[in-house]
């Protein structure tokens, strides 16, 4: 993610109301509409999943390399807990 895009995101999702937010956000070509989805939905399924999606490549690739998990959402798997 580039620096641009941060600075521009940011703005726009501390202004999101909930009226905005749960407007719909449609995906179309030319006239034909091929999806439409509350925008709060839009921005969860293609941002934050995809945020996710690169963790979890991430964690796949420090494992290829055995180099230790970092903490992510607490200790991972592979920390002993008793220890």
């Amino acid at each position: 993610m580039r620096i641009a895009d941060v600075a521009e995101a940011s703005p726009m999702l501390t202004g999101l109301d909930d009226q905005r937010a749960t407007a719909l956000w449609k995906v179309k070509r030319g006239t034909t509409e091929l999806m439409a989805l509350p925008r709060i939905v839009a921005i969860r399924s293609i941002m934050l999943n995809h945020w996710y999606h690169h963790r979890g490549q991430l964690s796949v690739y420090h494992r290829t390399l055995d180099i230790p998990l970092p903490s992510i959402y607490g200790p991972s798997a592979d920390e002993n807990p008793f220890a």
